[in-house]
Parts: C-alpha cells; structure tokens; sequence
C-alpha cells in the first residue's frame, strides 16, 4: 500500500496532463499512487493517460461534476495514510512531496504541510513568485487574512484528517479549496515548507462569470467562517481579510490580457479595495492602477498589450501585494 495517494482531476486537459503527470512520477519520494478522475473529458486526456506505462497510474472516468466532486471521487480510491491532490495544468518540483512529508514526519502535531508558490506560464517557464508566505501552527486566523496556500494542488494532508473533517464542499461554485482548507485548519495545526515547490501556471481569462464566481464564494466563505471561529478573532481581521482580497482580485485582473470590460471591473474592485483599505489614497500605486484600468478601457486590447509591455517599469502594479497583511498580530 502506498505511503502517499495523489489525485488529480481532469477535464480536458489533454495540453497540460502529460506533464502534470510527469512531475508526479518525476518526484523524489516515489512510494505512492497517482489516481486520476476523467470528469467527463471530450478531448484526447482520458487516452493519453492510459497510454502512460507507469503501475503508479490509476485512471477513473466519470461524468462531468465539477472539480470539488471529482477531488471527493479520487478520495473514494485513495488507500494512501497521506493525500495530495494537483490540478491538471500545474507542476511540482521533484523534492515537494519528500520536502513535505519530511516536515510532517518533523512535526507529528501538524496535519497539514503546505509549501510556497511560484508562477508559470502556459509554456511552463516561471513568471515569479505568487504566494511565500510562512505560517506554522494553528493557522486558523492567519489563514482568513489571506488564502497563503493558494490552490487545491500544494498541500500534503494526513487522511485522517480529511476523515475527520470531511472532503470539498460541492454545493459551492468555487473557493472550494479555501473552505477546505479553514475546515482543517480549525483542527488542525500546520507546517510550512519556506521554499517554493508549487508551479501554479498562470493562464489568461477574460472577464467571465469566473471571477464573479469567486468573488461571490470568497467573502460567503469569508463570513461563514469568522462566525465558526473557534475562538474570538481581532474585530479588525475581517475587514483586512476582505480587503486582502479585492487586492488579490485586483491583481488577477489588471495583469490579465486588457480589454474594456476589464477596465471597467477593474476599476469597480479598485473601489472595492479603496472602501476596505483607505491607505490606498495615500500611495502612489493608486493612481497606476487608475491611469491602467483606464487604458484598458480606452485602447483596443492590442494595443494595451503592446502599451503594457514597453513601459512594464511604469504598469508593474506588483507593489499592491505590499500593502497586504499576512499576519493577524499586525492587527490592533
């Protein structure tokens, strides 16, 4: 019996599975079992993966369901003391599995290892950092103030834990992993690998039902779980908590392909980001996110993309991210 079970949901990833698989059987510790769930793919994933040679690989097709229910089908199969899963289209690096489990092995309170993210694009190459945040322990508060774990492919979880908290909500159209993730850290402590292990690739989106999706989850999320806090939270965390956010969602947002709808909600969350977090009319920064969401509504997006990336000094707006809090002890 495997040590570690791995799951993977599928639906139509026949671009990206090939080497999302390999990076699994590409790690270091290689005692485990990768159990992948077709949710009901229309392209060629279900023959590329069986066409893998690997024992490791197991191959289940169902229906389409949606990823949080096809994460609960891999569970279903799992016979490993230890549980990851991975999206389709992001990579590991050889050591994150050994990493994590090491850590774990280290700390026989915690129950949950996670490891910090970088950005990949869609040819795989590293676009930087995402998310390097370090929190260890009881997690709990630290964890609504920003989703430090990012997806639903970085952790290393004890199966028993998942045993006693339960799978992925699949009444939620997303933010399924933070909600997870917040059941667990409720009981359970974590532990953290301070080096980035996770590639998470970063893919263009246009403005769609996705991001309002997200939002809409998010802050429900967000306020089901201030009021389960096991015990009394900062009465200042929920308003940093959404605040952190909008900036994540702005984020998203104006580094995605420009085009005028996008400016539009761009400057909608801006607002938002300003109404939870005033200092924003104190720094510079502001006035690039406006002079950017602006442009994108005003120039056709070739344009835009063209503008963007000549004067990339002048658009970057990763100095947002600085304005974040990590850290509930911040809070007065």
């Amino acid at each position: 019996m495997p040590l570690i079970s791995v799951i993977i949901p599928a639906y139509n990833a026949a671009t990206t599975i090939s080497e999302t698989i390999a990076s699994v059987l590409n790690q270091t510790h290689s005692d485990l079992e990768l159990i992948v769930i077709n949710d009901g793919s229309q392209d060629a994933t279900l023959d590329i993966v069986s066409a893998i040679p690997d024992p490791r690989v197991q191959v289940f097709s169902y229906p389409n369901g949606g990823v949080a229910l096809s994460r609960n089908r891999g569970l279903i199969h799992a016979t490993g003391d230890f549980i990851a899963f991975l999206d389709a289209d992001d990579l590991w690096t050889p050591d994150k599995l050994a990493a994590q489990l090491q850590v774990l092995q280290a700390n026989p309170t915690a129950k949950v290892a996670y490891c910090w993210t970088d950005l990949i694009d869609h040819n795989s190459d590293r676009l930087g950092p995402c998310c390097h945040i370090t929190a260890n322990g009881n997690v709990y508060a630290a964890l609504l103030l920003s989703c430090f774990v990012v997806s639903g492919s970085n952790p290393l979880i004890a199966r028993q834990a998942i045993t006693e908290v339960g799978g992925f909500d699949e009444t939620l159209a997303a933010s399924q992993d933070f909600d997870f993730y917040l059941r667990l850290a409720a009981h359970y402590e974590f532990v953290a690998v301070p080096s980035p292990k996770v590639l998470y690739r970063r893919v263009s989106n246009s403005m769609s039902s996705n991001l309002k999706r997200w939002e809409n989850t998010s802050l429900l999320v967000r306020e089901k779980y201030f009021d389960q806090a096991p015990t009394p939270l900062p009465r200042s965390l929920k308003r940093h908590s959404i605040a952190n956010f909008y900036k994540a969602m702005l984020f998203k947002i104006l580094t995605d392909t420009p085009h005028a709808k996008q400016g539009l909600e761009a400057l909608r969350v801006l607002w938002k980001n300003i109404y939870y977090d005033p200092r924003l009319l104190r720094q510079r920064i502001t006035i690039k996110l406006f002079v950017k969401a602006g442009l994108m509504m005003m120039l056709p997006p070739a344009i835009a993309t063209l503008l963007f990336d000549r004067f990339k000094t002048l658009f970057n707006i990763n100095a947002i991210v600085s304005l974040t809090v990590s850290d509930p002890n911040q809070l007065a």
